[in-house]
């Protein structure tokens, strides 16, 4: 089996875990957070499920896991405009978090936002093959841009690359009908905007994320070789280096075993310039 360790037990964190732990993905899990009543209280609920998991709240198990999440930090909340503005306050959880990772050798999933930023943070600090960190959010994304084109009367596969944030780029040229521009534009306008009306509503998203998360993680520990927007640390794919973006890539057991350059029309073309334009200077900022 797999054993899977969670940096951060929050909303994202703790539903993760509760996932891993009723749906069979992990035999061990390790929760940690720096909010020691709620550590404990996620674990002791998730030992009221009666299921046959360790459970465990040693952050020295950490550097030894398999699956290591990154979901620590602030989230975004309704005083918050961008992802990108979470930088300041999440870079330094990401580097508490590099302490517990040291000698880590297993795959690396990165949540926290600004998620690209963060990605490439981990990476770098900790000097692991960059097919060993992987950014969550592509996933999400493309099931947002699904339901939109649905509404649309639209129908094809929904891959949403570039930023997890204001620069997604959503591929209408795989739909295999032309979109007018006015309307890639509308649907784009609203996938910006898309979790906005739940973060207003209960303070945070939980439910979409932690199943797409869970999905990846399910790809990593069974080795599933999908092919999955996620964001990873680009060198020379797409013309783009030193910054982490979201990518067509096949995920394994080792992380990611393939990235996929596909072709893009003119105008995901420029909107996928301006996401490396943003990932390229977050992330600069987080290595400064």
């Amino acid at each position: 089996m797999t054993s899977l360790a969670v940096m951060g037990a929050g909303r994202i964190g703790g539903e993760m875990a509760f996932l891993a732990t009723v749906l069979g993905l992990a035999d061990e899990i390790t929760l940690y957070d720096i909010n020691r009543p709620l550590l404990e209280a996620q674990i002791l609920e998730l030992s009221h499920t009666g299921l046959d998991v360790r459970l465990s709240t040693d952050p020295a198990a950490i550097a030894g896991a398999d699956i290591a999440v990154f979901a620590a930090g602030s989230p975004r909340n309704p005083g918050i405009r961008t992802r990108a503005d979470l930088l300041g306050v999440n870079l330094p959880v990401a580097d508490h978090c590099c302490r517990l990772l040291r000698g880590f050798d297993g795959v690396l999933v990165t949540i926290t936002n600004p998620m690209d930023a963060n990605n490439y943070y981990l990476w770098k600090t900790l000097g692991l093959p960059r097919e060993r960190c992987i950014g969550f959010g592509g996933q999400l994304d493309s099931a947002r841009f699904r339901i939109f084109m649905k509404e649309c009367g639209m129908d094809g596969p929904a891959w949403v690359l570039g930023e997890h944030g204001e620069h997604q780029v959503p591929l209408f040229s795989h739909l295999g009908r032309e979109v007018p521009v006015e309307e890639r534009d509308a649907i784009l306008a609203r996938m910006r905007g898309s979790s906005m009306p739940v973060i207003k509503g209960k303070g945070g998203t939980v439910f979409g994320p932690a199943w797409h998360i869970f999905n990846l993680l399910k790809c990593i520990a069974l080795n599933g070789r999908q092919v999955v927007p996620v964001s990873c640390i680009l060198d020379g794919e797409y013309g783009v280096q030193t910054c982490s973006l979201g990518v067509p890539a096949r995920i394994g057991r080792n992380g990611i075993e393939e990235i996929y350059e596909w072709t893009l029309d003119d105008w995901e073309e420029a909107r996928f310039r301006d996401a490396a334009e943003s990932s390229c200077v977050l992330c600069r900022r987080s290595d400064a």
